[in-house]
């Protein structure tokens, strides 16, 4: 598989990375998509998916976008979310692909682990690529990296085993985190992409975060024109992924 880029502009961030921790609380805390913890059982979580409308056609390359607030469209209309818009940008380029948004709001890597198979087992067939984004959440709560690197190996370990090609997208922490922790949560992405082959795009925020007129009033999520840089960075890799 072809292996994703660099950090690039996204090592420049770093400081960008600072203010949306400092932000982190401008996020509702009463919201229900943004609970700290999500205690329910596999199905409850899942079902805050949204369905898929219709099964992809035999022709269609089917990705799956897996993740958290960042892929689910957190705060924007229908049809403007990561899934769309990557969906959309796949067809401008002359592939046929189905992007299901499997992505659900202030889900940890540890409650994304516990939904895969509930997840994967609610699709139309096996997919033709997995997109995995998380750990935004595990950052913003300071959670331990080791666990966070335990549940992203064991998501990739079993789309592995089910024969899933997988792409990771990944964040970075804020120096204000302190350098302990960023050496531990840093290499977490690059480490796993090494291990299963798979392509990286290393800093999902990369070019959006510090961005007001990128972002929502929140100053964390992405607005459509945000999505629209981030699909502008990922969608040339999900494609040479399909035509390879």
């Amino acid at each position: 598989m072809k292996k994703g880029t660099s950090l690039g502009h996204g090592m420049k961030a770093y400081g960008a990375l600072a203010l949306l921790l400092q932000l982190a609380s401008a996020c509702s805390p009463s919201a229900p998509q943004q609970q700290d913890a999500r205690k329910g059982t596999n199905a409850a979580a899942a079902s805050a998916m949204p369905k898929p409308s219709t099964a992809p056609a035999a022709d269609q390359k089917l990705i799956v976008a897996f993740g958290d607030s960042l892929f689910a469209g957190y705060g924007l209309a229908q049809g403007e979310g990561f899934a769309p818009a990557l969906e959309r940008a796949l067809v401008a380029q002359g592939l046929k692909a189905r992007v299901f948004n499997a992505g659900v709001s202030g889900d940890t890597s540890g409650a994304a682990r516990e939904r895969l198979a509930f997840t994967l087992g609610g699709l139309p067939r096996k997919p033709d690529l997995m997109i995995v984004g998380l750990g935004g959440n595990d950052l913003l709560r300071g959670l331990d990296p080791g666990s966070t690197r335990a549940n992203l190996d064991a998501i990739l370990r079993e789309l592995k085993k089910r024969d899933i090609p997988v792409m990771l997208t990944g964040m970075v922490a804020a120096p204000n985190m302190g350098p302990d922790y960023a050496k531990a949560f840093n290499p977490i992405y690059p480490d796993l992409a090494k291990r299963y082959d798979a392509p990286l795009y290393p800093f999902i925020l990369d070019g959006v975060i510090g961005h007001r007129a990128l972002l929502l009033p929140d100053g964390m999520h992405p607005n459509p024109s945000g999505v629209g840089v981030m699909i502008g960075h990922v969608a040339p890799i999900v494609a040479a992924q399909l035509k390879g």
